[in-house]
């Protein structure tokens, strides 16, 4: 994991000594998170404050094309996710023209990162018709980019409709609540 302010965590390494300045030095092998409480609350922090805004209505959600020609997937280019999605649109719709905007999913700046891939996808010239956000499943501690305020913002704030897509996992996150149409597991 990547430690993150009020993170708490389970540490495995050894302690040094430098006994000239008396100071220590703890090097750390191994890190584990220690439950999810503080993730817990800041999440519902999050949540309850977006809400208020309405970036969750129902009402503000745009329709998603019945045929899209032209889709945006915003996601990492190398993961199983975009493999799933493309072996799942295939299946389905092969007609449509899908461009791939590559972004980090997991770890420190994701979110951010994710943020400027939606509107990057959202400024393609011809203009796309719906921009999936793709991801896999894991633990809160993994999509936790995925629960950020800039990502959530970003898909509020996008002018082209966006689905959330998420693989065989079964999680919900902010901005699967925040998406034109949010995936409740299963692509």
């Amino acid at each position: 994991i990547e430690p993150v302010d009020g993170l708490q965590v389970i540490c495995h390494g050894r302690i040094e000594l430098y006994p000239p300045r008396g100071t220590y030095q703890l090097t750390i092998d191994r890190l584990h998170a220690v439950g999810t409480g503080s993730l817990e609350a800041r999440l519902k922090k999050l949540h309850a404050a977006l809400e208020r805004e309405g970036i969750f209505a129902p009402g503000r959600k745009r329709p998603i094309p019945l045929f899209p020609r032209r889709i945006a997937v915003v996601t990492s280019p190398t993961g199983a996710a975009i493999a799933d999605f493309l072996t799942t649109l295939l299946s389905r719709w092969r007609c449509a023209e899908v461009i791939v905007v590559p972004s980090r999913v997991q770890g420190a700046g994701a979110a951010d990162e994710l943020a400027a891939a939606l509107a990057s996808a959202a400024r393609l010239v011809p203009a796309v018709d719906v921009i999936a956000l793709v991801r896999g499943g894991g633990s809160l501690e993994d999509l936790w980019s995925f629960n950020e305020e800039p990502l959530v913002r970003a898909i509020f704030a996008s002018p082209i409709p966006v689905v959330s897509g998420v693989g065989h996992e079964i999680d919900v996150t902010l901005a699967d609540l925040a998406a034109d149409l949010g995936s409740l597991g299963g692509l």
